[in-house]
């Protein structure tokens, strides 16, 4: 199977199964999906969209959480993952959102990881989320899936390689999607350490499952 039919496989499956994919992580603008995907570093959606509504009720919008401080936000975030770091992120994301960019939260990809606690996987989920831009977030599910699957090769061994293989081989206009069919996938199914291919309709074309099977068939 070439690559070009494994992709084609890959989006006709998901396309008939998961037409609508989206994130998981709770919002209604981009500053809320900014603070929100700051939050998931290394943290569950279903923590963060727990922790959010009482930060947004708190500050409903860039601007307040610019006026806040340590003492005032910890609490609000001490129950997710490296709180200190992430409430000192916010607020300095916040303060440079207001001073840089006048309280907009901007939508380009290098100018998103001026802010502190945006690196690239971040920009990359706020433009594809909010803007549809063509680009590909790649957090340990993307990565772990695309290449079980085989949609990258093995010798792609950094999160911005693996990004590069999968922009380039899928459609323009299904980037976007593409990484939310990734991750979901991964998250559900093709989980890190007991993959569920019992209930996976990819296994026509995975390279990690057709592996498995020949090793079984060998012995």
């Amino acid at each position: 199977m070439t690559r070009t039919q494994r992709y084609q496989y890959v989006i006709d499956y998901f396309e008939k199964n998961t037409p609508e994919a989206e994130t998981e992580l709770l919002y209604d603008n981009p500053y809320q999906l900014l603070v929100s995907v700051i939050l998931s570093a290394q943290c569950t959606d279903k923590r963060v969209n727990l922790t959010t509504p009482a930060i947004f009720e708190k500050y409903p919008d860039v601007r307040s959480l610019s006026k806040a401080n340590f003492e005032e936000l910890f609490p609000y975030i001490k129950s997710i993952s490296y709180p200190n770091n992430k409430t000192k992120h916010l607020i300095g994301m916040a303060k440079q959102v207001v001073e840089k960019f006048d309280g907009k939260i901007p939508m380009t990809v290098d100018e998103l990881m001026l802010l502190p606690g945006v690196g690239r996987k971040t920009a990359n989920v706020i433009t594809s989320v909010i803007d549809k831009q063509p680009n590909m977030a790649v957090d340990t599910h993307v990565f772990r899936v695309s290449k079980r699957i085989g949609l990258v090769p093995q010798t792609a061994s950094t999160p911005f390689a693996v990004e590069k293989e999968l922009t380039r081989n899928f459609p323009r206009e299904l980037i976007h999607k593409a990484h939310h069919w990734l991750i979901l996938h991964g998250r559900y199914i093709c989980l890190a350490r007991n993959p569920q291919c019992q209930n996976c309709g990819l296994t026509q074309v995975c390279r990690y499952f057709l592996l498995q099977k020949s090793r079984v068939k060998l012995h």
